[in-house]
This record gives structure tokens, C-alpha cells and sequence, in this order.
């Protein structure tokens, strides 16, 4: 078989007779012919050209392969004619609005406008991202809808998140593993710090993925949360500022925090040393100099590790995975989290809980959340982490997923989470994690 007689197979025209000269510029007759076998109309009937007359055998061949209609595919007609129907049977739809004020919908009742119910078009998000107050419009295609939500997004992403009145120091846990707690600490951090506010990581896992994700060294040689531990060296002398971020900076992990809770064991005051380490850094930095939020990775332990995040930190946030075994060590990590405000720390609490890895399409993960959100109301964020592959090839860069696809899904999502939790008050609902601890042990 040859080129010509695969490309007249496909009803396409003779790359001999009918295809233009390099570097010409296609005729007419060539275009009718390339696109006739999708079932384009002809944009112009009088032509006078060969190639779109019964003479051309090609341009035949190609009509019998377009079918004897020469208008739009049979799928668009019908689409037409289904969208035609629609309109004649009293459901809303969108006006020629009569005042400059709202636009109206027809079938509201009485026939007036509803200025309540507002109809956004990808045109008008376009046109002015921010002003996103309403409902798209069903007329736009699913691909423009979802065009227009990410343009929602990004263009938020300039705007600035509110800072907190003081800094909120945050400890990222649950001893699950595997449930999203390092994906979202460097990822919730990197947002704030995209939006205008200054934030801390602190590597608590001895495994070191935080600092990783960063793309920060964390060899054994290097200054390192251990050393703040251990030898009570400031950390100011450990932090490093992450690039690619004007206002974020990581205190990072090596493997010697794999035996740091043996050493822990024997010392003073083993379960408070990185509250004292945090609180005397804080206090050491000057004006404009502080920091909005102190994120602390835990590792997948409730060992003394987890411990002194716990005494550290004001505040929890879990990740919790959609899937049933995160749910069953949970209530552990809330008795823990008794004993500690019990004996250590008074003022912690559970503030925020982040449903990660959530697949809709299953009904598990919908099960879980309902589940989650039925135990824990208001704590539990709107937004969910869907499952992601550009989250997990993130770190393989030495980058968060902020950084290497700001337009995909898992980077929109972590940037509404973030946006939410710096929008919330900080007052956690305590009583729910007190009840939530009863029932599910």
C-alpha cells in the first residue's frame, strides 16, 4: 500500500493532484475535502473550485463518507434540536437583560428578575475573574465551565489571605500513615506563603519528606530540627528559606531524628523542649519579622516526637484519608490529644480536619466524609483533597504541587483549603472532638 492509497482510504485528498505545494497556501478545495469527512458544512456554497463540484472523485468519495447531509454531524443536530425543545418548555433561561441592573430569567415567578440568582458565562469570568458572585451558566459548554473555575481560582491566587492577629502554630497529625499529613503541610504552607503570609515548616519526621518536597538538603551533615532537640540549638541557626518563596522557610529533618526519641528518654523536660526551642525563636524576631503560621509535620507515630508537636503547637489539623482504616486510629489520636490538654497543654485543640485522597467517583469516599463530617460538623473543611497524580510527581522535582501545576486540581484544591482555614476563626468546636473520642473508641 502506498501514501496515496492510505490517505484516499481516509477520504482524504491526493497528496499528488489535490494537496497544495509546500510553503503555498492552501486552496479552497483542499479545506472542503480535509473536512468534509468530519461533517463540517461548506462555508461557501459559490465556489467555483473543482473540488467542490460532483466532478472532483475525490470530493465524491468524500461526500459519500460524510453521508448525504452536508450540514453538522448527526450528534450536533440532535444536540440542536434537544436544546430547541428545551427552551419551548417553560424551563429558565437566560434574557437580553431589560434594565442595566440584573438580567432576567424567564419562568421566574410573576415573570420578574431575581437578583438572588446571578448566571456567570466564561465571558464574564473572563472578563472580570474576581467579580464571581453567582452561578455558571448552563449554556456554556462543560469544558468552558471548567475553564472558567480554574480562572476562578488562579485569579485568587493574587489576591492576599487574611493574616491571623498572632502566629498560629499548627501540628499536622495523624499516626496513620500514608494519609496526606506531608503532601499537606508543604502544600497548605507553600499557598499562604503564595498569598502574602510569612510561614515556618517545621520536619518532624524523621523520614524527612518535608524537607524533600521543599527541595532542601537534609544529609546527615546538615543543621537540622535534631540538633534543636538534642543540643538545644536555636532555630534560628537551622532554618532555611525555601526557593521560589519570598516568605517561606523550613526547619529541616535528618535521619539522626530516628534515634532522637531514644535520647529524648533521658532528658528534662523530654516532652516540652521544641515548645521552648519555638517560643524563644518566636520571641527573638523582630517587627515584620514574625510569622503568620508554624506548620509542624508529625511523623506516623505517637511516640515523643508527635508528643512535643503537640505540646508546641495551639492548634491540630488531621488529614484523613477517605478510606476506612483512617478512621479506625483515629480515636487514639484524639485520647492522645485529651492527654495532652490534660497534662501538657491546655490550649490545644482541634481546629481543622482535611478529608484527603477523595475519589468521587467511589462510594466509599463519599461514606467516609459523611462519616467524618457527622462526628466532627464545622471542623471538618468544605474543601476536599482529590486524589491527584500531579500531587504525587510533585515531590520528584523537589517541588510542591503549588509550584510544578498551579492549574491542576490538587494545587486549586489545596489553595481553597488554605484559603479557608485562614478565613476561619480560630476557635475550634472542643466539645466535638470530647464526644467524637467517647463514641469511636
Amino acid at each position: 500500500m502506498t501514501v496515496s492509497d492510505a490517505v484516499s482510504g481516509l477520504g482524504w485528498p491526493d497528496a499528488d493532484t489535490d494537496r497544495p505545494a509546500s510553503g503555498a497556501h492552501p486552496s479552497s478545495g483542499y479545506e472542503v475535502a480535509a473536512g468534509a469527512h468530519l461533517g463540517w458544512p461548506d462555508e461557501d456554497a459559490g465556489r467555483s473550485d473543482p473540488a467542490d463540484t460532483g466532478d472532483n472523485p475525490r470530493s465524491q468519495e468524500v461526500e459519500n463518507m460524510a453521508g448525504s447531509d452536508t450540514g453538522p454531524d448527526p450528534h450536533v443536530r440532535r444536540a440542536a434540536a434537544d436544546e430547541t425543545a428545551s427552551r419551548d418548555d417553560g424551563s429558565p433561561t437566560l434574557t437580553a437583560p431589560e434594565s442595566d441592573d440584573e438580567p432576567v430569567v424567564e419562568g421566574a415567578p410573576d415573570g420578574r428578575p431575581r437578583p438572588s440568582e446571578r448566571f456567570l458565562t466564561a465571558a464574564d469570568i473572563a472578563t472580570d475573574p474576581v467579580d464571581t458572585t453567582g452561578a455558571l451558566a448552563d449554556l456554556d459548554p462543560p469544558i468552558a465551565q471548567q475553564a472558567a473555575v480554574a480562572l476562578i481560582a488562579v485569579s485568587r491566587r493574587r489576591q492576599p489571605l487574611p493574616a491571623p492577629a498572632s502566629t498560629r502554630v499548627m501540628v499536622v497529625a495523624n499516626q496513620k500513615g500514608g494519609v496526606g499529613k506531608t503532601t499537606t503541610t508543604v502544600n497548605i504552607a507553600a499557598a499562604l506563603a503564595g498569598s502574602g503570609l510569612r510561614v515556618l515548616v517545621i520536619d518532624l519526621d524523621p523520614q524527612g519528606n518535608a524537607s524533600t518536597a521543599l527541595g532542601i538538603d537534609h544529609h546527615a551533615e546538615i543543621p537540622s530540627v535534631y540538633d534543636v532537640l538534642i543540643e538545644e540549638v536555636p532555630i534560628g541557626d537551622v532554618v532555611v528559606k525555601v526557593d521560589g518563596f519570598d516568605l517561606l522557610t523550613c526547619v529541616p529533618a535528618t535521619i539522626d531524628l530516628a534515634g532522637a526519641e531514644i535520647e529524648l528518654v533521658s532528658l528534662v523536660a523530654r516532652e516540652s523542649r521544641l515548645r521552648r526551642a519555638l517560643t524563644a525563636h518566636l520571641s527573638a524576631l523582630g517587627n515584620g519579622e514574625g510569622y503568620d503560621y508554624v506548620l509542624i509535620d508529625c511523623p506516623p507515630s505517637l511516640g515523643l516526637l508527635t508528643v512535643n508537636a503537640l505540646v508546641g503547637g495551639d492548634e491540630v489539623l488531621i488529614p484523613i484519608q477517605c478510606e476506612y482504616y483512617a478512621l479506625e486510629g483515629l480515636s487514639q489520636l484524639l485520647k492522645n490529644i485529651d492527654l495532652v490538654r490534660a497534662h501538657l497543654n491546655p490550649s490545644l485543640a482541634v481546629s481543622t480536619i482535611l478529608l484527603t485522597m477523595f475519589d468521587a467517583r467511589t462510594r466509599l469516599s463519599a461514606q467516609v466524609a459523611e462519616e467524618v463530617r457527622r462526628h466532627f460538623g464545622e471542623t471538618v473543611l468544605s474543601t476536599t483533597i482529590p486524589r491527584s497524580v500531579r500531587i504525587s510527581e510533585a515531590p520528584s522535582y523537589g517541588q510542591t504541587v503549588m509550584t510544578y501545576d498551579p492549574g491542576s486540581s490538587g494545587a486549586l484544591s489545596y489553595l481553597e483549603a488554605a484559603r479557608e482555614m485562614a478565613q476561619r476563626s480560630m476557635a475550634p468546636t472542643g466539645n466535638a472532638e470530647h464526644s467524637t473520642s467517647e463514641e469511636m473508641r
